[in-house]
Parts: structure tokens; C-alpha cells; sequence
């Protein structure tokens, strides 16, 4: 990883400022409080986003709603490119972030981004939620929480070396098989449990497969008990059956006796209809024999109605001219008396316009008078004449009324005449279906006879079905108690069946627990005695090899800063200790150039034995140091230049206000703060 700018826009003291890094040795400069650290800050919250604890408050400049940071570095000759911004609202929060990587742009979420950052950079996955501990124990610490983990509880420390170096695992592997062994024990204590009445349960199952055979064996004696009884009782219901069939044969003789009867009783009433209708026949043959008929008398009558009917046409005829001419007299009576009222009201002539005078209007009365008057007299008569002429024609229709229904009753007694003939034919018709009746009669008898024999032979049948009704409902009855007895045995073997598959499945589930109490038994022992034991002596041994490189890097980095008259060493839990002429002293008794001294040869040490760690991380070519030199001598200063030309890493930035270290680099960015902003000047450009 090769950082190549970072911009801060409203980040701290920094208004919008841009800071290019290239290769080597770079030098922050810069009184304090210049603003130099705060583009440390910038640097780590642009890869990882706020920490847990980390309020952004404290990397929004005071008065600003919105910062952001871009940061572009080179990671195996990739560009990547990260932009995050802070909002202000009830608190600081992270707000939009967007990583391009490969040419390609995305914008995710804040957990997102750190996930990419990471996996670019090669970091384990564990490392993910270890607040960046990783980064900072091989890239930057800065110089007074180095001196802080040397003054560290040595547990806390060394669990925290444990988190740096990646074997924590170790302890989380021995934490967690700890708990895996307890939960196989409790797991043992339960199977053991389960199968504790295993031998007393396959005992049982012997017990009821033998009484199960038992009652196999009986199911076989009492299904041939139903066999028999089943045969018997065909046997039974097949003489029933026979005996049914001379039964049913007995009730259709009788029904056919009936039906005979039935017969004779219809021919015998036939015949007494018969003799009835003969006996009319001979009546009406002679009744129809004694009439007088002559064809002319039909003649006459027709005549005389047709002569009737012609007067009658005639006096209609001048019944209706009357009546015509009474009408038209009437008429023009209504047209006179409507003159009158006329001529009463007319003052001038219509025709010539001359005055009309009261003698002319009683001339006109009077003649208008004369006229309905005579028509009056005229109507009396014709009136009289109508009634004469109506009295005539109701004659007519009463004499033609008498002649019709003489005509009628002669005609009809003409057609009783023409039937006498079929009336003989009928009677002689009558005469020869009474003989075929009686014989019939006498057949049917004969029938009725031989069916009454025949029912008496078989009246014997009746009294013997009763016997075999009973002796089939005892059948049937013996019948359904075997087949019961076969039911509840044939029950009793499924359920004993069923009980026997249950137990043997039972038995079954058991000696698997069973044998999986026994691997699990075999994995508790191996895990308690064997892996446990193992896992702990592998993190002794990388802990020992481990602490052995690291006091040799750290021995050799404190002598390049301090005199040979100090011995240095780790103890195990990576405590430094310093001696001087076989005396142990105490950090704190150190001097402050000695100290810083500690802190950063502990600081470089750390550095290169997790980078020979993990061979993967992507980190490895930059170093950041944060005021390295603090309460350093002049002759450690002078030191400080072979330390810092042995590091052999392609980039290194160091934060210092020393204007010593300035002649050691190969670049200077100056830092200086006017008016409360901060500004970045390079030595050869000015961004």
C-alpha cells in the first residue's frame, strides 16, 4: 500500500486542503497543534469510518454542516480511491461513502466500505471487528499508546499481542472446545440415560415375540373353527334355498289359482253381459219391425217447409220495405219541424235578401204542418201493416219448426230401419261367444282343480323351512362368533405387532445413541486429553518463537537508539525489561529520550514480526511514525537517522516538529495554521 493524496474539506482545522505523498520518506512538519496529526486521522477515517468510542464531532470542523475526506493509494499497482463525508445534524454521523476500485465506482454502505477496504489490503476477516488493531500495530500507532501497552497490565497486553499476532485463536480454540467437551458430557449423561434400560427392553421384545407366535398359532385353529362353520352354514342356507324355491313355487300356484278364479269370475260376467245385450237386441229388432215407413212422406214434409220457407222470404222482404219507407217518412218529419224553428227565427231571405214578413212565416208553418201530418197518417198505417206482416211470419216459423221435427224423428226412425240387419248379425255374433264363454268356464275349473292338487303336495315345504330358519340363524350365529374370535385375535396380533415394531424401533434408535455415545464418549476423551493439550502447546511454542524473535528485534533496534550500557529482554507475557550492570530498572525511572527509546523500538519490532506473520497483508511497504523522537538527545537524534534507513519500506511518514529530522528525508510537507485554518505546503510544490 502506497498513500498518494489525501483532501480534507471542513476536517478539523482544515477548511478544503489537498496533500500528495510520494515515495520514500515524507516529513510532516509543523509546530504543534499545526494541524499535522489531524491528516493522520484523516488517513484512518477514510479506510475504516469512525471507530467505536469515536464521536465525529471531533474531526468536523466547529461550525460546518458538511467534511469530507478523499484518500487515493496504490495497492499492488491498483488505484483505489475512498470518499466519505460527516453530516451534522442532532449528532455527527458518517453520511454518503463510495470506494473505486478497478475503474469502477460503487457506493455502499459504511460497513461495506471498510469490508472492501480490508479485503483489498489483505487483512484476515477476524481482523474486521478488531477496530482496526491490525492497522495500527503495522502501519501507525501513535507514540504514546505504544508507551501505554508497554505500561499495560502484562494479561491485557499480552491478549492484546494475542489479537496483533492473530493466535487468539488459540485461546478462542481452547475456550470453545472447553465448552464443547461440557456439552458433550451433558450430552453423555443424557444418553447414558436413554439407554439405560436398553438390556430390559430387548428382554421384553423376546417376551412378546414368543407370545406373539403363540398367538399366531391359535389365530391358525380359530380360523379353521370359522372355516367349518362358515361351510356349515352354506350348507344350511343351500337346503333353505331349495326349500325357498318349493315355496316360492307353492305361492305362484296360489297366485296363479287366483288369478283363475279371477278369470271365471270375468267369463261368467261376460257372459251375464251377454245374455243383457241379446236380450235388448230381440227387443229393439222388434220394436224397429213394427213400424210403418214410406220414403214419400220425407218428400212432402221437405216440400212443404221449402214453401214455407219461400213465404217467409217474401213477407221478410216487404217487412223490411216498410220499415225503409217508415224510417224515411220519420226523417223528413225531423226535417220539417227543424224548418219551423228555422222560418220562426229568419228575419231576410237568404236566397233573394228581402225581408221576410210574419204572413209569409205562417204560410210556410203551415204548409211545413199539413206535410208531417199527412206523413203521420201514412206511418200509422204502415205501422199497421208491419205488424200484420210480423204476426205472419212468426205463424211461418212455428209451422216450419213442426215440419222440421217431423222430418227429423222420420229420418231417424229411417236410419233405426237400416241397423235392424247389423242388430241380427250382433245378436247371432252374441249367440256364438256365449258357447266359446262356457267352455272357457269349464276349462278354467279344470285348471283350478289340478293347481289345488298341486299346492297340497307341496304344503309340507312350509312347516320345514321354519326348522331350517332356525337351524341357519344358529349357523349364522356360530358363525359370527368365530369370526369375532378371529377379529380380536387377528387385533391382538396387530397390536402386539405393532408394539414388537415400535420396540424393536426403539431398540434400534437406542444402540445408535448408543453408539454415538460411545464416539461421543471417544471425542470428549480425545478433545480433553489430546487436542486441548496439543492446541495449548502449539500457541506455547509460536508464543516462545514468536517472543524470541521479537526481544531479538527489539533488542537490536534499542541498542541502535541507546548505549550498549543497557541489556534489554522480553519476558514471557512481552514485558520489556531493561537492565543496567545486572539491575533491573523500572520504565518509569527511565528517561523521557529512554523511554520514547522503549516505546519505539517496541513499536518497530511489532511492526516486522506481524508483517513475517501475516505474509498476505498489503501494508507492508508504508510506515507511519508519530513523533518518534520526543525527549530524544542530540546523539539519539543522530541514531535515529541509521534507524530510519534500516527500515527498508518504500514509504514512510513521520510526524515531527524536530527541524533534525528534516536533513533524514527525502520529502518535507509543512504545516502551519493562520487565523484557526490549516494549511500544507510541500518543498517542491505547493498544493
Amino acid at each position: 500500500m502506497i498513500i498518494k493524496k489525501i483532501i480534507l474539506e471542513n476536517i478539523r482545522s482544515y477548511e478544503k486542503q489537498e496533500v500528495i505523498f510520494p515515495e520514500g520518506s515524507i516529513l510532516l512538519s509543523g509546530d504543534i497543534g499545526s494541524g499535522k496529526t489531524s491528516v493522520l486521522l484523516g488517513i484512518e477515517f477514510a479506510l475504516f469510518g469512525l471507530q467505536p468510542g469515536q464521536r465525529g464531532a471531533s474531526l468536523l470542523k466547529n461550525g460546518a454542516d458538511k467534511g469530507k475526506v478523499t484518500l487515493e493509494f496504490d495497492v499492488g499497482n491498483k488505484e483505489v480511491i475512498v470518499e466519505r463525508t460527516l453530516k451534522r445534524g442532532k449528532t455527527v454521523s458518517q453520511d454518503y461513502c463510495a470506494i473505486t476500485y478497478e475503474g469502477e465506482k460503487k457506493e455502499l454502505s459504511v460497513t461495506q466500505i471498510k469490508d472492501k477496504v480490508l479485503e483489498i489490503l489483505g487483512y484476515p476477516k477476524e481482523f474486521a471487528k478488531k477496530q482496526n488493531i491490525l492497522y495500527k500495530f503495522t502501519v501507525y500507532t501513535p507514540q504514546e499508546e505504544m508507551k501505554q501497552i508497554i505500561l499495560e497490565d502484562p494479561e491485557n497486553r499480552i491478549n492484546t499481542l494475542r489479537n496483533i499476532f492473530g493466535i487468539d485463536k488459540y485461546k478462542r480454540i481452547i475456550e470453545n472446545v472447553s465448552i464443547l467437551t461440557t456439552k458433550l458430557r451433558e450430552e453423555k449423561r443424557s444418553k447414558e440415560g436413554i439407554i439405560e434400560n436398553l438390556e430390559q427392553e430387548k428382554n421384553n421384545l423376546l417376551s412378546k415375540e414368543d407370545e406373539l407366535e403363540s398367538k399366531h398359532y391359535n389365530l391358525v385353529s380359530v380360523e379353521k373353527e370359522l372355516f367349518l362353520k362358515t361351510e356349515e352354514y352354506k350348507k344350511i342356507k343351500e337346503e333353505m334355498d331349495s326349500i325357498s324355491e318349493k315355496i316360492e313355487e307353492r305361492k305362484r300356484l296360489q297366485q296363479e289359482i287366483e288369478k283363475t278364479k279371477i278369470m271365471v269370475s270375468n267369463k261368467k260376467e261376460n257372459l251375464s253381459n251377454n245374455e243383457k245385450i241379446s236380450s235388448q237386441l230381440k227387443i229393439q229388432i222388434d220394436e224397429l219391425s213394427s213400424l210403418n215407413f214410406k220414403e214419400e212422406d220425407i218428400i212432402n214434409i221437405e216440400e212443404k217447409i221449402r214453401l214455407l220457407k219461400k213465404e217467409k222470404e217474401s213477407l221478410n222482404e216487404e217487412n223490411l220495405r216498410i220499415s225503409s219507407e217508415i224510417s224515411s217518412l220519420t226523417l223528413k218529419n225531423r226535417e220539417n219541424e227543424a224548418t219551423k224553428e228555422k222560418i220562426k227565427n229568419i228575419e231576410i231571405c237568404p236566397t233573394c235578401l228581402q225581408d221576410v214578413g210574419p204572413t209569409y212565416k205562417a204560410n210556410v208553418v203551415n204548409r211545413l204542418d199539413s206535410n208531417t201530418s199527412e206523413n203521420s197518417y201514412k206511418n200509422k198505417n204502415l205501422n199497421l201493416q208491419k205488424e200484420k206482416i210480423t204476426e205472419k211470419i212468426i205463424s211461418l216459423n212455428e209451422k216450419i219448426h213442426t215440419l222440421e221435427k217431423e222430418l227429423q224423428e222420420i229420418k231417424y226412425l229411417k236410419i233405426k230401419l237400416e241397423d235392424i240387419g247389423e242388430k241380427k248379425e250382433r245378436l247371432s255374433e252374441l249367440s256364438r261367444n256365449k258357447e266359446l264363454i262356457k267352455k272357457d268356464i269349464e276349462m278354467l275349473d279344470n285348471h283350478a282343480e289340478s293347481l289345488v292338487g298341486e299346492i297340497f303336495k307341496l304344503n309340507k315345504f312350509e312347516n320345514l323351512f321354519e326348522l331350517k330358519q332356525k337351524e341357519l340363524e344358529e349357523a349364522l350365529r356360530q358363525e359370527r362368533i368365530a369370526e369375532i374370535k378371529v377379529a380380536e385375535l387377528k387385533k391382538e396380533i396387530e397390536v402386539f405387532s405393532r408394539q414388537i415394531e415400535e420396540l424393536k424401533e426403539k431398540i434400534q434408535q437406542v444402540e445408535k445413541i448408543k453408539e454415538k455415545l460411545n464416539y461421543i464418549t471417544l471425542i470428549e476423551s480425545w478433545l480433553s486429553k489430546n487436542f486441548i493439550p496439543l492446541v495449548s502447546l502449539i500457541e506455547k511454542n509460536v508464543m516462545i518463537k514468536l517472543k524470541t524473535e521479537f526481544s531479538k528485534l527489539f533488542e537490536r533496534w534499542f541498542s541502535m537508539l541507546v548505549s550498549d550500557v543497557f541489556d534489554v529482554r522480553l519476558e514471557d507475557d512481552f514485558t520489556p525489561i531493561i537492565e543496567y550492570q545486572d539491575y533491573e530498572l523500572d520504565y518509569n525511572y527511565l528517561s523521557g529520550g529512554e523511554r520514547t527509546a522503549v516505546a519505539l523500538a517496541y513499536r518497530l519490532s511489532l511492526n516486522q514480526v506481524v508483517n513475517s506473520l501475516l505474509s498476505k497483508i498489503k501494508t507492508k511497504d508504508i510506515v507511519i511514525l508519530d513523533e518518534p523522537t520526543d525527549g530524544f538527545s542530540e546523539q539519539q537524534l543522530d541514531k535515529m537517522r541509521d534507524v530510519l534507513n534500516q527500515l527498508n519500506v518504500k514509504q514512510l511518514i513521520i510526524v515531527s516538529h524536530e527541524q533534525k529530522i528534516e536533513s533524514f528525508v527525502d520529502n518535507i510537507v509543512r504545516f502551519k495554521k493562520e487565523h484557526g485554518i490549516s494549511k500544507a505546503i510541500s518543498e517542491s510544490f505547493i498544493k
